[in-house]
């Protein structure tokens, strides 16, 4: 009986043996077939698509539209094709994204080809804003036709500024603007600035002659806080706007510190520094809003001069350290706010370079596009004023302005000596045309950001 048992003993462990390599080799062919089927690139079945492909597509058309995925707590194992589509999407994204056309692009193109098209006289001429009377010839002007037509043909200026002289009453000056305009189209493509100093107080064009809102000096608002800036300088543009005028040579950023300073006085915002910057940064908003072009003015601070720069040399001794605790404050708040231009002022700096501003390189260049890191248009004061021209000749003054940075020149005493002493120093190498286009470009930039040029 031992032997039988011995022998079904042997087979049954054989059995056994059997039954493990099976299941060894059945294990291993299903971990071969797992993994070729998990790694292969699968062609998704006619009329659909796969689970992963979707989700793909979904992330693909959120990405489109600017949206993120939703966060999700689990994280779907990625084969190495998936990784591969996914880095190809990417590059093709990134791509996309950089040779996509951008606005500004847009708007430089356009500025370019316009620049690209015109002559060194235009481009000199576009960076003047002068009376009408200085533009015609004649001693008064109240009105537009053919002697301004004539006169913009020969000298194609930036733009045209009127004093209270110019306006009678609200439907002459509406005409007179308007019938401006319509000559300049006859001879250029870009319209012309349309300005005004309308500050409010006691220098308001506008309100004085065509009864537009009545203001007090600035000054009288500055315990009335930002939101009476802002609300002043609103209604101040609107009711110019409405006029025709699309230029506002306001707010006044100085500050009164000087009790002796009488140029400014009352125009100013405040008699302290962080006040004043305080509200001309409200005013800057509320003339902007109001529909015009703004100018804060005049850099680096003439609040501190004894002396009128209208009539004659006026001097500041501040230092650059002292200015940039102090004058500089309402600039930088203005221009964080958004202002168009600055005005830059003939006060001489006498502990900075002993320069009138509107002709250093210093103040221009270093300090206020350097230093404060302005980038829009710098224009300066009115050229013919006592302080530049009882010492130098339009063509002097108006190279220097250029030569230190400065983009557009405000009324220079002789519009043609200035503008043929430009065009003689680009020619002789003294200025470079480069210079001039730099100065013409952000010029007609602001232009077409402000909706003046279409």
């Amino acid at each position: 009986m031992s032997k039988p048992k011995k022998k079904a003993g042997a087979k049954s462990a054989r059995i056994r043996t059997l039954v493990i390599l099976l299941l060894i080799t059945g294990a291993l062919s299903a971990y071969v077939v797992n993994g070729y089927l998990k790694n292969r690139p699968v062609e998704p079945a006619e009329g659909k698509t796969s689970d992963n492909a979707v989700k793909r597509e979904k992330k693909a058309e959120k990405s489109d539209k600017g949206e993120e995925d939703e966060p999700t707590d689990e994280k779907e194992p990625e084969t190495e094709t998936e990784k591969q589509s996914d880095e190809n999407s990417s590059s093709a994204e990134n791509t996309a994204k950089e040779t996509e056309p951008v606005e500004n692009d847009v708007k430089e193109d356009e500025i370019t080809n316009m620049m690209a098209e015109m002559s060194l006289h235009e481009k000199i001429c576009q960076l003047f804003v002068v009376t009408p009377e200085s533009l015609t010839g004649y001693d008064l002007v109240t009105q537009s036709g053919g002697a301004t037509l004539d006169a913009l043909k020969e000298y194609p200026v930036g733009g045209l500024i009127y004093f209270a002289q110019n306006l009678e009453d609200v439907e002459q000056t509406k005409t007179m603007l308007a019938s401006t305009a319509e000559s300049n189209s006859k001879v250029s493509d870009i319209p012309l600035f349309f300005a005004v100093d309308e500050e409010g107080g006691i220098v308001a064009r506008c309100a004085e002659k065509l009864g537009t809102t009545e203001f007090k000096p600035m000054y009288n608002y500055r315990d009335k806080g930002a939101d009476t800036a802002y609300k002043n300088a609103y209604t101040i543009a609107s009711d110019i706007a409405e006029l025709g005028f699309n230029l506002d040579f306001a707010p006044v950023a100085d500050t009164w510190s000087n009790p002796d300073n009488t140029v400014i006085g009352t125009r100013a915002y405040s008699d302290d520094f962080e006040q004043t910057a305080e509200l001309v940064a409200s005013a800057v908003k509320g003339f902007k809003d109001g529909g015009v072009v703004c100018s804060l003015k005049h850099f680096p601070g003439h609040g501190d001069t004894a002396e009128d720069s209208h009539v004659g040399m006026a001097s500041s001794y501040k230092t650059v350290d002292e200015l940039e605790n102090a004058e500089y404050l309402a600039f930088e708040s203005g221009i964080a706010a958004g202002a168009d231009m600055v005005m830059v002022g003939h006060i001489t700096m006498a502990n900075v370079d002993n320069q009138p501003a509107s002709l250093s390189k210093t103040i221009i260049t270093d300090e206020l596009r350097g230093k404060l890191g302005f980038d829009g248009v710098i224009v300066t004061d009115a050229l013919a004023m006592g302080a530049l021209a009882n010492y130098y000749s339009s063509d002097e003054i108006s190279v220097a302005v250029l030569k230190a940075g400065g983009d557009l020149l405000l009324m220079p005493e002789d519009l043609s000596s200035a503008v043929a002493g430009v065009e003689k120093a680009v020619k002789k190498g003294d200025l470079s045309e480069k210079r001039i286009d730099e100065s013409l470009e952000r010029v007609l930039r602001l232009k077409k950001d402000r909706g003046i040029l279409k």
